[in-house]
């Protein structure tokens, strides 16, 4: 038992870390879910089968959401701006990678989650389903609402950003 969780963390923990990341905008709050995240699932090790992801993943986003849920609201921290850019090129990225964020950032929490899951993890729409619990078919999940609307506030975008697709583990 011991051996496959600690062979499960070692080849994942980087991308449960990116994953938890995109979910809570903040590494050091994404550095404390996973790990939180994962003492949970070393509790339930034996109980979870041949397929750990989708408990882990579920697992993660319900603690995101319960951290979301109990945090103080009331302060936004933000981080002195760099030297001033060298080039538009680097101006208009920043510009839309900042727009998308923003509009990621607004999504409800399930949304982001779906998102998250199925473009950047590379998920089927019945595994973020399985993830989120949603019983609801593809096309009405949370998915599909979350990127409708992160669609449009960001302007019509066909698909993700290339940042946001799905990276090999």
């Amino acid at each position: 038992m011991a051996d496959g969780f600690a062979n499960y963390v070692g080849q994942r923990h980087e991308r449960l870390c990116r994953t938890a990341y995109l979910l809570t905008r903040d590494w050091a709050m994404a550095e404390d879910v996973v790990p939180h995240s994962l003492v949970k699932a070393w509790t339930a090790w034996p109980k979870i089968g041949d397929d750990p992801d989708r408990y882990v993943y579920r697992i993660i986003v319900n603690t995101h959401a319960s951290w979301w849920r109990r945090r103080w609201r009331d302060e936004v921290p933000t981080e002195v701006m760099p030297e001033g850019p060298t080039g538009r090129d680097f101006v208009t990225a920043v510009n839309e990678r900042d727009a998308l964020w923003e509009a990621i950032g607004a999504l409800p929490r399930r949304q982001r989650a779906a998102l998250v899951l199925r473009y950047f993890d590379d998920m089927t729409p019945e595994q973020v389903a399985g993830v989120l619990g949603n019983t609801d078919s593809p096309r009405t999940s949370q998915r599909s609402h979350g990127w409708a609307a992160g669609h449009a506030a960001a302007g019509g975008r066909p698909r993700p950003p290339r940042w946001l697709r799905a990276r090999s583990p």
